[in-house]
């Protein structure tokens, strides 16, 4: 079972108006679009997130073992 919240919004006249004309449009309830409009920002948001979160760690490892090569290491290691 799906919990709902009622909100309520107050519009510009013009932006009422465009809602309406795209309810019509597309043969979708107001609340479908707005809840459409909602979900595809809320994910360009996450994505962006997800991305700074990335390149805030990306390289953060590099320079970890300066002092040795892969050459020194596959030399030294028992086999």
């Amino acid at each position: 079972m799906e919990l709902t919240v009622r909100k309520n919004f107050v519009f510009d006249k013009n932006i009422a108006l465009y809602l309406e004309e795209l309810a019509k449009e597309t043969k979708q309830s107001m609340t479908s679009l707005v809840q459409e409009m909602i979900e595809e920002r809320y994910k360009e948001i996450k994505v962006k997130k997800r991305m700074e979160a990335f390149n805030a760690i990306d390289g953060s490892a590099t320079g970890l073992l300066t002092d040795f090569s892969i050459q020194s290491i596959k030399a030294n290691r028992e086999l």
